[in-house]
């Protein structure tokens, strides 16, 4: 059984992946769900809480990675343009 584990500001729930490819797969999925939700928001009381959806994408989203990449891709532009000098 997962429990909250208490933090400075709420608690922080875990969720678990295989891998970076998967956790893609869920954000997208999530802002899917949120598109589906704002096309179709004919009913005066919503069934999905749209907000509460993207903030938790947002709090999903790798950004301390996506930093990373884009040092391993600086890295390898400098190489290949080594090369062809």
């Amino acid at each position: 059984m997962n429990i909250l584990k208490s933090a400075e500001k709420g608690y922080n729930a875990e969720i678990n992946v295989l891998n970076y490819s998967e956790l893609g797969c869920v954000i997208t999925n999530m802002l899917k769900l949120c598109i589906l939700a704002l096309e179709n928001d004919n009913y005066k009381k919503p069934l999905i809480d749209v907000g509460l959806l993207l903030e938790q994408a947002l709090q999903l989203f790798p950004t301390d990675e996506m930093e990373l990449l884009d040092i391993i891709n600086e890295m390898q532009i400098k190489e290949l343009c080594d090369e062809v000098k």
